[in-house]
């Protein structure tokens, strides 16, 4: 089958790639491109965060005494996923266990994602299946990179997240790459969090107790995006130290290691935990106005 398939709605048409199960553009109704197109900034678009969300001590997976090289984000952003089904408004894409995976995390699993769209909305739904004997420890994210700002002319700054809920929780802040043990203040004011790029000089923004279930990223004028989510637990926002023209906005399920922790994988604080023959479904929204 083709390398990518574009789905199309009536206010919203969504490239997806094979190589990742990546979503690589997101038009609007006029045509406006809303995600970012891996200048060289960034090379990516939005990336599947799987089997790790972050990066774990020293790049390895520890696992009944054995050690696995895991590299930040996990390894299913640099895989090809096997398209399962292709239609004009949804696909479904799939990735399994394989000899090169289990020489970085030796446990057996499916990985399914859909897209689908439906007027001026796409959704994406995960489901991962453990196929193996063992339970299956995993975490899970989406990374989607929008434009920011979304209207070009418009001054970065101009731009605002707003969440469904207040945020009143500390937030909590990565140092090379690994959870730093303790929590801070949130940036958010009530719901609103004001959008700069010195925001992102300690890299992501991780709401490891956000309240909401949803978000909406937008200027006073312009396109505006809604992400909402289901079954993924954290938040994390992130755009490029020293800045760069795209904003991530990341419905997650799992989190980077403490920087204190380098015990077995299956005890890392943040993962899921599905056992043999079962199922984990997660979903997030992208809805556009």
């Amino acid at each position: 089958m083709s390398d990518s398939h574009t789905l199309r709605g009536d206010g919203i048409a969504a490239t997806i790639q094979a190589h990742g199960a990546e979503l690589s553009s997101l038009r609007n109704a006029e045509g406006t491109e809303l995600v970012w197109q891996a200048g060289p900034q960034w090379p990516r678009h939005a990336p599947i965060l799987f089997p790790i969300v972050g990066r774990l001590k020293n790049d390895t997976l520890i696992h009944r005494g054995k050690t696995y090289p895991m590299t930040q984000h996990g390894f299913a952003r640099d895989r090809r996923f096997a398209w399962v089904e292709q239609g004009p408004r949804s696909c479904k894409l799939a990735l399994s266990d394989d000899a090169e995976t289990r020489a970085r995390y030796p446990f057996a699993f499916r990985l399914e994602v859909t897209y689908s769209v439906d007027g001026a909305g796409l959704d994406v739904s995960f489901e991962i299946v453990n196929s193996g004997h063992e339970m299956l420890p995993a975490s899970l994210g989406g990374h989607p990179a929008f434009n920011w700002p979304l209207l070009p002319g418009l001054p970065k700054d101009a731009y605002t997240l707003t969440f469904e809920k207040d945020e009143p929780a500390p937030v909590r802040r990565l140092k090379d790459g690994l959870m730093r043990q303790q929590a801070e203040p949130t940036p958010v004011k009530s719901r609103a969090l004001a959008l700069t790029e010195q925001l992102f000089d300690d890299d992501a923004v991780i709401l490891d107790q956000v309240a909401s279930a949803s978000v909406r990223f937008a200027a006073a004028r312009g396109p505006a995006i809604e992400v909402s989510w289901r079954g993924f637990r954290e938040l994390g926002i992130w755009s490029k130290p020293g800045g760069a023209p795209f904003l991530c906005i990341e419905p997650w399920h799992g989190f980077a290691s403490p920087a204190q922790f380098d015990g077995d994988f299956a005890d890392k604080p943040g993962l899921m935990h599905i056992a043999p023959g079962s199922r984990k479904s997660l979903s997030y929204r992208i809805r556009v106005s």
